[in-house]
Formats: C-alpha cells, structure tokens, sequence
C-alpha cells in the first residue's frame, strides 16, 4: 500500500496517496469544476500536463495554481470553483 496524505478540498478532508498529482485527486473525489471561466462555464482539466491552464485551482491561499503540475502534500487546503458561492 502507498503512503497517503491527508489534504482539505472545499473544507472536506480528503486521504489521497502522496505524490498523485492535485488534479489527478480532485477527479478521483468526484471534483468537475476545478474552476468557472468568464463566460459561466464550468471548467475542468484537459491536458493533464500544463498547456491548457483548465485546472487551475487555489492551493494554500495561492490562487491560479495548476493542479496538474502539483503533487499532494499533507496538509494541503484546496479550493475550487465547485466549492465557492460565486
């Protein structure tokens, strides 16, 4: 078995192995709106490798971060737009 983490998504812990990337962990907890574009629309990943910015995500207060390129720590606090009021 892996070693796990535990990180808080949208205020949820969440116990993730160490090392999977954010976005990889945010799709596998049921996350489809990492963020919301100007347009209204709901966005989610779709490189997996950090051209396409469609993850971006707060992570520990740092707004814009792509989770793609992130691998989860402990402790980690996530927010994404599937969690936010507006």
């Amino acid at each position: 078995m892996s070693e796990s983490v535990e990180i808080v998504v949208d205020g949820e812990r969440l116990r993730v192995s160490a090392g999977m990337t954010l976005a990889a962990a945010l799709v596998d907890a049921g996350v489809v709106a990492f963020r919301i574009s100007t347009s209204g629309t709901p966005r989610a990943p779709i490189c997996g490798m950090g051209s396409c910015f469609e993850c971006r995500v707060t992570v520990n207060g740092r707004p814009q971060q792509r989770s793609c390129l992130i691998p989860c720590t402990e402790g980690m606090i996530v927010e994404t737009a599937s969690g936010r009021s507006s």
